[in-house]
């Protein structure tokens, strides 16, 4: 407890510094502050290892095309989202309208590129997202999508949103499904767990031209499966 405690301090300490001192340099190339948000998420990695003794280890990280790519992840912690600017190079999350509005950081995310969904806004939105997720991997990005929809407990049994289908129907390219254990040790809620290793583990992707209900089955049970390998090695 006393661990984490030190950790989310140190934690919030380094995010607030770090945005503070990028606020000048809100104008730079969209390349250039995913380059400051990689410092940043490296940072963070060395405050978890030094106080949680806690590291990550990457696996099939093959799987992943050098250009432009589709990644479908398990979401269980914050963690997930930031140590991917630590692992790919350019990351384009599909992420909730309304993160936008959180300051400072919305506004990085804006600067960055991150494709923002209106649940609200209908055929039109989807339309949008889509066209924004595909512009994306043609500019050598790696667009991310966590088809749970939000942050789950480790083990859980989720239903996997369908609204992923289109976005794969659209891009007509391959689907990289992403297993991990994050959730163990930085949970959702709660003190973190110090001592031992997050794994991500990037599975054989999923070749576009499936029928709906064969894609989401086949996601679902890639990365459930997988997931929970990992938890029966804890």
């Amino acid at each position: 407890m006393l661990r984490s405690g030190l950790f989310k301090v140190v934690f919030y300490l380094w995010t607030a510094l770090f945005c503070i001192l990028y606020v000048p340099f809100f104008w730079l190339s969209r390349d250039a502050l995913i380059t400051c948000q990689r410092w940043w998420s490296h940072g963070v990695l060395v405050i978890l290892k030094t106080i949680m003794n806690i590291k990550l280890e990457v696996r099939g990280l093959e799987n992943v095309p050098v250009g432009g790519g589709f990644l479908a992840m398990k979401h269980q912690s914050s963690f997930d989202t930031f140590v991917m600017h630590t692992i790919v190079s350019h990351p384009a999350f599909i992420m909730k309208k309304e993160l936008l509005k959180i300051p400072l950081y919305g506004q990085f995310c804006k600067n960055t590129g991150m494709i923002p969904v209106d649940r609200e806004g209908g055929l039109k939105a989807l339309k949008d997202m889509m066209q924004k997720s595909a512009s994306a991997i043609e500019d050598g990005r790696q667009l991310i999508i966590f088809p749970e929809g939000s942050r789950t407990l480790p083990g859980a049994d989720v239903k996997y949103q369908s609204g992923i289908y289109g976005t794969y129907k659209f891009t007509k390219v391959p689907v990289i499904p992403v297993a991990l254990n994050s959730g163990v040790y930085w949970p959702k809620k709660g003190h973190l767990v110090s001592g031992g290793t997050i794994v991500f583990d990037f599975l054989d992707p999923i070749e576009p031209g499936l029928a709906k209900k064969e894609f989401m089955e086949l996601l679902e049970e890639k990365i459930e499966i997988a997931s929970k390998k990992l938890l029966e090695t804890q």
